[in-house]
């Protein structure tokens, strides 16, 4: 083992978390790539991570690319900018040797999103004479009605929810706080889950979360991930839904119905406009829908 390598991801993934405030996930996936990034360079007899020069980042791109997909390998070139740009700023090497290193082009994929008929079907799936079928209400209703991430949804506590203003507080990516509105069939699902649902849990614990599990403890990614398509399959939307498409759905509907792409990107969380560029494609037919229902020309009557 070495203990150059040892110092050096330490270091790193300490400052990510706490100057960078990159959430869980990132950390986790910066520390995969960054072990498999270190066995390569050890194996290759480079025991110290400032020893490593622009070649042998190409030769351990090489080895790994044919077992990554574009998305993945784009990602790994990104993580490797950024430990050895810290590792220059610090002092711990003469240089960045990444700064030659071109990350793959990936193409843009639009994302699916659900039709009206289907949210509606999906938001109505979970029975609401049981507790859980309260809570899974609540959640679907979030998620869709305030377009949150399965990990934001999961980072709720109580006190975010403000019934008064119709407005929670949601923690995003790098720690970043905004509010969101909530609208009407939203708060009445969380307000009956509140009422109803959470005080029968069986297994209950005081606990600050706004959703929970059976055992009382706060709701996780997986839970979510797994009652989505739960209720998925039940109201016979497509195999592929999962939370984001959820997302997806809510900022498509959101642009559909004449948001302007800035209002989007703040609801969304996105630091940059390009992200939320993605949303902007919408289906022809409503395009040429919209057209003829709103230009002076296309609704003159036809001689």
């Amino acid at each position: 083992m070495s203990r150059a390598w040892d110092d050096a991801l330490a270091g790193f993934l300490a400052h990510a978390s706490a100057e960078k405030g990159l959430a869980a996930g990132t950390l986790e996936a910066y520390a995969r790539d960054l072990q498999a990034w270190r066995a390569w360079a050890c194996e290759h007899g480079l025991p110290d991570p400032a020893q490593a020069g622009t070649s042998a980042l190409r030769s351990f791109l090489l080895d790994t690319a044919e077992r990554l997909g574009p998305r993945s390998r784009a990602r790994l070139v990104s993580t490797l900018r950024s430990f050895h740009r810290f590792l220059a700023a610090e002092g711990l090497a003469a240089g960045d040797p990444t700064l030659l290193i071109l990350a793959p082009k990936i193409g843009r994929k639009l994302p699916f999103v659900l039709s009206g008929s289907q949210v509606g079907a999906l938001l109505e799936a979970p029975p609401a004479n049981e507790p859980a079928g309260l809570r899974d209400r609540a959640v679907l209703e979030l998620l869709y009605g305030c377009g949150l991430r399965a990990s934001e949804l999961c980072g709720l506590d109580v006190t975010d929810l403000d019934r008064r203003d119709a407005s929670l507080r949601v923690r995003g990516k790098g720690s970043k706080e905004r509010l969101v509105p909530v609208g009407r069939p939203a708060l009445d699902a969380v307000a009956a889950w509140l009422a109803r649902g959470r005080p029968e849990m069986p297994g209950r614990k005081p606990s600050a979360a706004l959703f929970v599990n059976v055992r009382g403890g706060r709701l996780s990614r997986v839970a979510v991930w797994g009652l989505v398509k739960r209720w998925g399959t039940a109201s016979g939307a497509p195999e592929s839904l999962t939370p984001h498409v959820l997302r997806h759905t809510y900022a498509t509907h959101l642009l559909e119905g004449g948001a302007d792409l800035r209002v989007v990107q703040e609801l969304l969380g996105h630091a940059a406009i390009t992200t939320t560029e993605i949303y902007t494609h919408v289906d022809r037919a409503f395009v040429a829908e919209a057209y003829r229902s709103a230009h002076p020309r296309a609704r003159r009557r036809r001689l």
